[in-house]
């Protein structure tokens, strides 16, 4: 690893020391991820003289100065010789940004198969719920991921505020919603969490090196998002065998099916994702089957060693176009 300082944010610097590390190191292949990353390979001029594969992995908007860099990305990619993306609609939003069809790749994410096994131990999981303060009798909805308005986490805390409501008419199963994860959105979340009174029925957990324990205690995994590509976190809750209700956008209907692995429901339609949490929550049978088929999905078909193989392949090939070209 060879790291490259900036001084701030707009450190002009930065470029001339990548074409320094260029000569010096003379790599066989230039790969980038994120916008940044592609501004400072296509201003760098590295594009014309190595072959590069850029990795896109979507845009978020979190300000101003995030939307700027976004649009410059319709510049810096077009030197792409492959763009390698998580997701059709990703592709589709590529391509009208004037990338050509013919360099775009479509790359899932993957996940290591042993991921979530550890976690299959009733004991850490009782003390993992203690030190939370979540009370026996309420089952856990998890959701995963940065607090960003993308992720939409606010429209699932008024489902959480209605299947809370709904249960005290009748004898049923408290919902508890479990929060991984922070981002610019927390303080929006925290001052809701308290206009719902919902103080006793909602962790947020924050930032934490891995996610892995909190499937372990898991009923139900949700990601509400408005928009996706190729989500870890939906990886993660089909190798952990939790059951899954996720909002049918971006590439999350290309590696799950609608009532075949996990339920799928319409972004922000809050009674739609109740209804599906709630029977999940009521009809533990139905959790099970889903589970079952999303842990057989991920194991064939997104495992590292299969996303491996495809990248060699591009790059492999991207090396020898690039050859061929001198």
């Amino acid at each position: 690893m060879y790291p490259i300082l900036e001084t701030g944010r707009m450190d002009r610097t930065v470029i001339e020391r990548l074409r320094r590390m260029e000569r010096e190191l003379t790599p066989d292949v230039v790969q980038s991820h994120a916008v940044k990353s592609h501004f400072l390979v296509r201003a760098s001029g590295l594009h014309k003289r190595l072959p590069w594969v850029a990795f896109h992995h979507g845009y978020t908007w979190p300000d101003l100065r995030m939307r700027l860099y976004n649009q410059i990305d319709r510049w810096s990619l077009l030197g792409a010789l492959r763009v390698v993306t998580v997701s059709q609609p990703f592709r589709t939003e590529l391509i009208e940004r004037g990338v050509s069809p013919e360099r775009i790749e479509v790359i899932h994410n993957a996940i290591d198969p042993q991921w979530g096994v550890r976690i299959i131990n009733p004991e850490r999981s009782g003390r993992l719920r203690e030190s939370l303060g979540i009370r026996a009798d309420k089952r856990v909805i998890l959701i995963v991921g940065r607090l960003s308005r993308e992720k939409d986490h606010t429209s699932l805390l008024d489902v959480v505020c209605s299947l809370r409501s709904a249960v005290r008419r009748r004898a049923g199963l408290l919902p508890h919603l479990l929060v991984v994860g922070d981002g610019p959105e927390r303080a929006r979340l925290e001052r809701k969490i308290r206009t719902l009174n919902m103080t006793e029925d909602v962790t947020l957990v924050g930032q934490v090196p891995t996610a892995e324990p909190y499937y372990g205690i898991a009923d139900v995994a949700v990601l509400a998002s408005l928009s996706e590509g190729s989500p870890n976190a939906l990886l993660e809750a089909m190798a952990a065998h939790v059951p899954i209700v996720a909002t049918a956008v971006g590439g999350i209907p290309e590696i799950v099916s609608h009532r075949d692995s996990a339920l799928l429901v319409r972004p922000t339609d809050r009674e739609d994702m109740a209804n599906a949490i709630a029977e999940l929550l009521t009809d533990p049978s139905v959790g099970r089957k889903l589970a079952d088929r999303a842990r057989e999905i991920v194991l064939s078909r997104f495992n590292p060693e299969l996303r491996a193989k495809r990248l060699l392949q591009i790059y492999t090939a991207v090396r020898e176009r690039s050859t061929n070209r001198r």
